[in-house]
């Protein structure tokens, strides 16, 4: 069942996707009086077949999904008889500027996706965990800025042109708190966060550079830098017989503090009850709203070779403190905007610094990948699923604006000399390239395919 989700997932969100970006295509390329011969979505052998409008538009569906196109009048293409009466619709007898508004519509219109997207979910608000801290790890970043855990982060500070702090940022959530680190740890530079804790408003420089770009898909800048989001500590279940049960643990019971010390992580109370096998642990424990001590002693398990490792027979459960992001109409097109410019330039700066070695091409991610992705955004919920078709529109439309022959950004890439130097490139030329480019495409899809495959063998 899993399977069949993530693929009906996965299908779901390539055929919104390659619908836009050629429907960009196609809507503007009519504007221009180009006749449009075939509106495709997928390759290879035609599953469904129509024809309509007054061009008689052929609109097919395909079997092999991942992708599409639309056909145009054309006089250099040998296959299309072009009459004479049809020759000044031929998008080949275009001007420059009208073909280069044709072939960036696509990328264009997944832009404008994504912004749709986004504002929609702006509007009717998104729950997010609350950007309240954890405990860091010890020699993390934020461990060695002084922040200790349970700090509510409300704003971030980063350095203006002269080197001078400027304005707080107001963070809402630890999403919103991740997107507002982007940019200082691409650019190795240190922020300021603005935190609230029980002893009143404090500032923590933060090294955002100071961590490796390169992800192993394990996890995530934010945990190098220490910085992970607190979650309240529950018994989520109970063996019968075990050392919780008999010291009245309850299912639902939140444990605050390990031997007088606030609890940082249900981590930290694992790696506790591990080392302490025969030897007692004292847990603070809230229940309807009290706090009491409870006294156990974790029995060592004779399972495990070598040094003891103390079970209690207990399961936890990890629950975030959650808010709901919500902004007005305007509000919502502009964080909707502005949430598609930061993922854009994202994007754009780790494709450059994988191609001058300074980010890991362990980033690349293949079909494999997003399909996984897709599948598990939509168990989440439609909001998680939405959030997901507005990265990956992101994501394609930035690919397609790569100046690589065979994508839409070769092409503009060929008008853009054009229009220049007022003569197009040669056939000869866009055959030469055209071969490399689709060689750079093939090894580049090799390599993500390496990475999705070597994701799932781990």
């Amino acid at each position: 069942m899993t399977l069949l989700s993530t693929l009906l997932a996965f299908a779901v969100a390539i055929g919104v996707l390659v619908v836009f970006h050629e429907l960009g295509h196609y809507s503007v390329a009519r504007v221009c009086g180009v006749k449009v011969l075939r509106f495709s979505v997928g390759f290879g052998r035609p599953l469904l077949k129509w024809t309509s409008g007054p061009d008689k538009t052929e609109w097919t569906l395909c079997a092999l999904p991942l992708g599409g196109y639309v056909r145009m009048l054309d006089e250099r293409d040998p296959s299309q008889a072009v009459s004479p009466e049809d020759r000044p619709r031929a998008f080949n007898r275009q001007p420059v500027a009208k073909r280069i508004a044709i072939v960036a519509a696509g990328p264009v219109a997944n832009f404008l996706l994504a912004i749709v997207l986004y504002t929609g979910l702006n509007l009717a608000g998104v729950t997010e965990p609350v950007a309240r801290l954890a405990a860091p790890d010890a020699g993390t970043v934020a461990a060695r800025a002084g922040l200790a855990g349970g700090e509510l982060i409300t704003g971030v500070r980063e350095r203006v042109d002269g080197g001078d702090l400027g304005e707080a940022a107001p963070v809402r959530s630890w999403e919103d708190l991740r997107w507002k680190l982007v940019d200082p740890l691409l650019a190795g530079e240190r922020v300021t966060l603005v935190v609230r804790a029980p002893g009143g408003t404090s500032e923590y420089s933060i090294d955002a550079g100071g961590v490796p770009l390169d992800a192993t898909g394990e996890d995530d800048f934010m945990q190098r830098l220490g910085l992970v989001p607190s979650a309240r500590v529950k018994v989520g279940s109970l063996l019968p017989g075990g050392a919780a049960e008999k010291a009245d643990l309850r299912v639902g019971d939140e444990v605050t503090a390990l031997d007088g010390h606030p609890l940082a992580s249900a981590k930290a109370l694992v790696d506790a009850v591990h080392a302490h096998a025969g030897r007692p642990l004292t847990l603070t424990i809230k229940r309807d709203g009290a706090l009491r001590d409870v006294t156990l002693v974790p029995v060592a398990d004779a399972a495990d070779a070598g040094a003891p490792v103390g079970k209690i027979g207990a399961a936890l459960a990890s629950q975030m403190e959650m808010v709901t992001v919500r902004y007005g109409p305007v509000d919502a097109v502009s964080k909707g905007t502005q949430r598609t410019w930061d993922v854009t330039a994202f994007s754009l700066k780790m494709l450059g610094k994988m191609v001058i070695g300074q980010a890991s091409l362990k980033n690349l991610s293949g079909p494999v990948t997003i399909a996984d992705y897709a599948g598990r955004s939509a168990r989440l919920g439609l909001d998680y699923f939405i959030a997901f078709l507005a990265l990956v529109s992101i994501s394609l439309g930035v690919l397609n604006l790569l100046p690589i022959p065979v994508l839409d950004g070769g092409y503009l890439l060929y008008y853009a000399v054009e229009a220049i130097t007022g003569r197009a490139v040669s056939e000869r030329w866009q055959s030469a390239l055209q071969r490399i480019g689709l060689l750079c495409i093939l090894l580049l899809s090799a390599v993500a395919l390496f990475n999705d495959l070597s994701k799932l063998l781990r």
